[in-house]
């Protein structure tokens, strides 16, 4: 049967006329016809014409109910999106444009279906697709799609900046202050920055410095974090500071400074010349053995400045516990009397402390530490290649938490003695004080401070 008598007969079957048998000679031949031939054709070239134009509307609606999300951007932070038009289940699209995206700081390219830039602005965006599916005719009005584009504010755009309020009776002090200068035979950068919580809203700085040459060549250098949930923390941390120079000013005599000056003499001179030597006697010392290598010193002399060394350590400790614990208690004592004097609970005096004296004798630096609360002090060997901490933090299970220069208990714990700390080096690199402002973001975990390599990031940054 001829395909062309084929759809004469379904087509008069779909019209419900009866095609009898006898008759079917005579279908033949009126599908023979030219004309009848023609009219098939024609009908058929209409029906392909209206089928393809049912599958392309489709393909186009389909593309038009399907949620395309993009990634969010940021403004000022380097954007790249990828339009995966197979993986979105468009493989129909063959092109593709954006509606002016330049106002937002992007550009599409329809080559790669990337859209990228460095976004210019932030909000909730409804940005026009035009595109084309397969099927549709090159000159043909473009297909359009409204998207959704996120883009973020750049986050250190959305904090303010507003200044504290000063005023004669709020305790007021600068926002951002800073200075370098020399202190004894070495120089001092040291800045306390308003943080962006406190700017945001328009209140004070915490956080205090002092720094300062004392009588008999010794310097000093004092940092303190007053408490965010305290109302007057901005004051206690200055409090401090200033309590701990007026004692050091007023308490190191001539008499102290020679005791001082004698014991750490002591202690340098009695310290082995080679300290790996020194080290190796210590342990084999340990392991009772008795034949020392010919070029360190003898059992007998060894005793001897181990024991001239223990002496002196002993009265350093002393000398520790007398000095920098006094100006310890000295600042909480001062905190004390302003809180009544002003009608205040010391709780709203709140404040961490940490500071360090250092002094240049002849043959190295000797460097005196007190810390209480979560501000780590660090000295940094002259090549750089080690750290050392001068305190331990009030923080985690070891300190039960942040403890502060205005309770009365950190005194009499049996911890109190370990809050000293002392070294004695041929030279240092650096001697850095910082509050958890800094240590926070820049070492993340406390693990971090025994690590070199991030005070080495830290003093690159």
């Amino acid at each position: 049967m001829s395909e062309h008598k084929k759809y004469l007969e379904a087509l008069l079957i779909n019209q419900q006329i009866e095609i009898k048998s006898s008759r079917n000679e005579i279908l033949a031949s009126l599908a023979a016809e030219e004309e009848i031939m023609n009219a098939i054709n024609q009908i058929k070239v209409a029906q392909k014409m209206m089928t393809d134009k049912w599958i392309l509307k489709n393909k186009i609606r389909d593309i038009l109910e399907t949620q395309i999300s993009i990634p969010n951007a940021t403004v000022n932070k380097q954007y790249e999106a990828k339009l995966d038009f197979v993986k979105l289940g468009m493989d129909a699209i063959i092109f593709t444009e954006f509606e002016d995206l330049s106002p937002y700081g992007l550009h599409y390219d329809n080559e790669s279906e990337v859209i990228t830039g460095l976004p210019s602005k932030s909000g909730d965006f409804k940005i026009k697709m035009k595109f084309r599916v397969e099927g549709e005719e090159e000159d043909s009005m473009l297909n359009e799609k409204m998207i959704s584009l996120v883009i973020n504010a750049d986050p250190k755009s959305l904090w303010k900046n507003i200044p504290s309020t000063k005023s004669s009776n709020n305790y007021w002090k600068e926002d951002d202050v800073h200075e370098h200068a020399a202190l004894g035979p070495k120089h001092i950068v040291v800045a306390s920055k308003r943080g962006r919580s406190h700017a945001n809203v328009g209140s004070f700085r915490d956080d205090h410095y002092v720094f300062q040459t004392l009588p008999g060549d010794w310097n000093l250098v004092c940092v303190a974090d007053g408490a965010g949930s305290a109302p007057y923390a901005r004051l206690g941390s200055k409090l401090a500071c200033e309590a701990v120079a007026e004692y050091f000013m007023k308490s190191f005599t001539q008499e102290n400074q020679a005791t001082i000056d004698n014991i750490i003499t002591n202690y340098g001179t009695s310290l082995p010349s080679n300290d790996e030597d020194f080290l190796l006697k210590e342990i084999l010392d340990e392991l009772e053995i008795d034949n020392i290598s010919k070029n360190t010193e003898s059992d007998a002399e060894q005793e001897i400045v181990q024991k001239d060394t223990d002496h002196s350590k002993k009265e350093i400790q002393l000398f520790l516990y007398n000095n920098l614990g006094q100006a310890a208690f000295f600042a909480h004592k001062k905190l004390e009397s302003f809180a009544k004097e002003n009608g205040m609970a010391i709780k709203d005096l709140h404040s961490t402390l940490i500071f360090a004296l250092y002094k240049k004798y002849n043959n190295g630096y000797a460097v005196l530490t007190f810390g209480v609360g979560d501000c780590p002090i660090g000295i940094i060997n002259k090549s750089q290649d080690n750290v050392k901490l001068m305190n331990w933090l009030d923080v985690g299970e070891y300190g039960g938490g942040t403890r502060f220069i205005t309770m009365p208990e950190i005194f009499s714990s049996d911890k109190f003695i370990t809050r000293f700390g002392f070294e004695y080096t041929e030279d240092f690199s650096y001697l850095i004080l910082m509050t958890d402002g800094i240590y926070d973001p820049k070492f993340i975990v406390e693990a971090n401070l025994e690590k070199i390599e991030k005070w080495q990031e830290f003093l690159m940054d």
